[in-house]
């Protein structure tokens, strides 16, 4: 069994999050084979709130130059989190 740390790697704070505030949803950076059900068990044990949703999606790396050489930034997960009416996660 994972823990929970290690299946929530970091709460993401970016200009895109920051758009998902206000309506409940907070964006979260995952391990890649984590499911719904253990993104939603996870961030309920850590942040002690009640979830409504989880939605997740997967960024694909990047090519990048390294030199003469063709490099490759690594996939990611993260999942939009969407908490229950007077929910929320202190950020600070």
């Amino acid at each position: 069994m994972t823990v929970s740390h290690d299946i929530i790697k970091s709460l993401q704070r970016t200009e895109k999050s920051a758009l998902y505030e206000p309506k409940g949803q907070y964006l979260f950076l995952v391990d890649k084979k984590a499911n719904k059900i253990q993104i939603k068990r996870a961030v309920e044990e850590i942040y002690k709130v009640k979830v409504q949703a989880v939605n997740t999606f997967i960024s694909h790396g990047k090519l990048k130059k390294v030199r003469y050489q063709l490099g490759r930034t690594p996939d990611y997960k993260e999942a939009v989190v969407t908490l229950k009416e007077g929910q929320k996660i202190s950020t600070t």
